[in-house]
């Protein structure tokens, strides 16, 4: 029989236990049914997620393996105001210095602030940016400040857990974007930025998640652009509702793929020689830009490609004038002058029209041809052999070397050596230049092309034509760069020298460098750019700008070496240097010698000339003597075997 005291203690047990069912029903109702939806809504918040993992894009490197452009990711450091009370001044006292910013002004950022959403409700300001492309390595020693900044309290005497809670609040205090940022850095600055580009931000989603990518803009950035860049990745998961992932619940994880590297043919330290003497000789000759390149000849592969100005990519902006972007030696076109007539004798020789022995008479300076009348500047020439028409420059002889030749031969070998059409160059931005058709051609243009007047090029397109002649006749496609590479270092895939065509015959080829030759010889028009240990062959130009009569020139010089089995070409380019001293022998010739010398050392180019004083004494005659001081006794007797005309 049941006591009544334990009686009393089953019910009070029945009871508590009813009204804890009943309790544990009412939540369940109350969670399964009345706020089914809202929690739904709230636990699919809280627990999904995308995590976006950004591709790193490939680098630029030179001839040698030298980073010419990288990427790094960079931070955003943010701060939440709500969360650093009135320790405004303590924060900023302990980060304004790696922030790179005013205590004063860092800590009228901490403030606390409010914002009105879109329908006018007032809400607590949680995140202020402070600071973007922050290194990993600054962001670390913020984080290491903002340990030993005191909110007011003595972290030692607080108890474990709010211990805990302190430290959480101040790396929250301060934070950074949840994706980090790709910066793209240029070791060199501005070194061979016309040939690098430059990159800008751009934004794309990528699963609901807004991510920053570069896209080049110009250079090697833009027209490999799709090379470099790689393919974001992303992983979806679920997050518990402190944002600590849940590791079992990863529905997706797709890895990102960096970008490839674009290895160059050119090479840092012979571009940093180019820029450097570009910059002696803006200086020298006052000209309103100047450009080089340098090539191997035999496969086209450019060694160095400057012009000046230039800007840096690292801090492109809207300071940096438009024109200094430029890549001139492809973006722009000039009458080439007297360096196209290396192209019009070439042809003449090749076609066997004339020799290098055949006389033409020069008119004393003055030649009136199809109402026109065409001049030797400063200079009275009367007979005078191919050969010397070369090296003195002579514009009548050049003009009557061409009616020789004819219009539609003239023509076909102007294409030949590639003006007219681009030249292939993996750069973007490349023009053509002007090639009329014969049929608009004036009846003067037969005198006036041949002079490097009537028709327009890139000084690249110049380049490459003289080249061809430096190779044996052969017309390469300029080879910018040598292979590309994944993050390993392996190479996918290798560019190999194109041959455009065979433009000239080799014998053909070696008589116009014998011409060029005596270019820079004493009585040339490029004594200036002779070598010490190196036979040069080269030409000079000066073409006058349109309109004609304004004094505003283009000179140049291209000249390559050992000139019977060449190494480099290396051409010199100046756009309106000083009007009273604007002939490319003496601009862009010394410009050319200066860079010639420390190039052939830096490569270890062997010479092929002895030096004066190993060379075996000859003697003396008069001869000689007449050749070094007026260049005519050479000039008289080497063209009795030749043509007179």
């Amino acid at each position: 029989m049941i006591q009544p005291a334990q009686y009393r203690r089953l019910a009070l047990s029945a009871l508590l236990l009813t009204i804890a069912f009943a309790g544990l029903g009412y939540r369940l109702v109350d969670l399964q049914v009345v706020r089914h939806d809202d929690l739904s809504r709230e636990a699919s918040v809280r627990r999904e997620s995308t995590i976006v993992h950004p591709s790193r894009r490939g680098d630029i490197l030179d001839a040698r393996g030298n980073a010419l452009a990288t990427s790094l990711f960079v931070k955003t450091v943010c701060a939440d105001p709500t969360l650093i009370g009135t320790n405004q001044a303590v924060v900023a006292r302990a980060i304004a210095r790696l922030l790179r910013m005013n205590e004063a002004e860092l800590a009228q950022k901490l403030q606390p602030r409010t914002y009105k959403d879109r329908t006018g409700k007032e809400h607590a300001d949680k995140y202020v940016p402070l600071r973007r492309k922050v290194t990993p390595e600054e962001w670390e020693r913020i984080q290491a400040a903002m340990k030993n900044v005191s909110f007011g309290m003595d972290e030692k005497k607080l108890p474990r857990r709010e211990r805990v809670f302190y430290r959480n609040l101040r790396q929250r205090a301060i934070f950074t974007e949840p994706v980090d940022d790709p910066l793209r850095i240029y070791p060199g600055g501005t070194l061979a930025a016309h040939v690098l580009g430059f990159t800008a931000a751009t934004e794309k989603i990528v699963e609901g998640t807004a991510v920053t990518e570069l896209a080049g803009r110009d250079g090697i950035e833009a027209s490999f652009n799709s090379v470099l860049n790689g393919a974001v990745g992303w992983r979806q998961t679920e997050n518990d509702r402190g944002s600590h992932e849940l590791v079992l619940f990863r529905e997706e994880d797709v890895a990102p793929r960096p970008g490839l590297n674009v290895a160059l043919t050119l090479d840092a330290s012979v571009q940093d020689i180019v820029e450097s003497e570009l910059a002696k000789g803006m200086e020298k000759n006052a000209p309103l830009a100047i450009s080089s390149v340098v090539i191997r000849p035999k496969t086209g592969a450019i060694l160095a490609m400057a012009t000046l100005p230039d800007f840096d990519p690292n801090q492109i902006g809207t300071k940096t004038p438009m024109a200094n972007l430029r890549n001139r030696l492809i973006t722009d076109t000039f009458e080439p002058g007297s360096t196209f007539k290396a192209v019009v004798v070439s042809a003449a020789l090749n076609e066997q029209v004339v020799s290098l022995n055949d006389v033409f008479y020069c008119e004393n300076g003055l030649f009136s041809f199809a109402g026109y009348t065409l001049h030797d500047a400063g200079h009275h020439f009367g007979n005078l052999s191919v050969e010397d028409i070369v090296a003195k420059s002579s514009n009548i002889g050049a003009a009557k070397i061409g009616m020789k030749l004819g219009e539609s031969r003239l023509y076909k070998y102007i294409r030949d050596f590639g003006f007219g059409e681009p030249t292939g160059i993996l750069l973007p931005g490349e023009v053509r230049g002007t090639v009329h058709p014969v049929k608009n051609w004036y009846k003067v243009s037969i005198a006036q092309i041949p002079m490097g007047q009537g028709l327009t090029a890139t000084p690249l397109q110049m380049a490459m034509a003289l080249g061809a002649i430096a190779n044996h006749g052969r017309l390469m496609q300029p080879m910018l760069v040598d292979h590309i590479e994944d993050e390993h270092k392996q190479v996918v895939f290798r560019y190999q020298p194109q041959t455009v065509r065979q433009v000239i015959s080799l014998e053909s080829a070696r008589l116009m460098v014998q011409a060029m030759k005596r270019v820079v010889l004493p009585g040339g028009t490029a004594p200036r750019a002779a070598l010490e240990h190196y036979t040069v062959a080269g030409k000079t130009g000066t073409g006058q700008k349109a309109p004609y009569g304004t004094r505003k020139f283009f000179s140049s010089f291209i000249g390559f070496f050992p000139a019977d089995d060449p190494e480099i070409c290396i051409s010199v380019f100046l756009d309106e240097p000083d009007p009273q001293r604007y002939y490319g022998g003496e601009t862009a010739g010394p410009v050319f010698k200066a860079i010639a010398e420390r190039a052939a050392a830096y490569l270890g180019i062997r010479p092929d000339v002895q030096p004066p004083s190993e060379q075996p004494r000859t003697p003396s005659s008069n001869h000689v003597e007449g050749i070094a001081e007026t260049g005519v006794s050479n000039t008289l007797t080497t063209a009795q075997t030749g043509r007179n005309f």
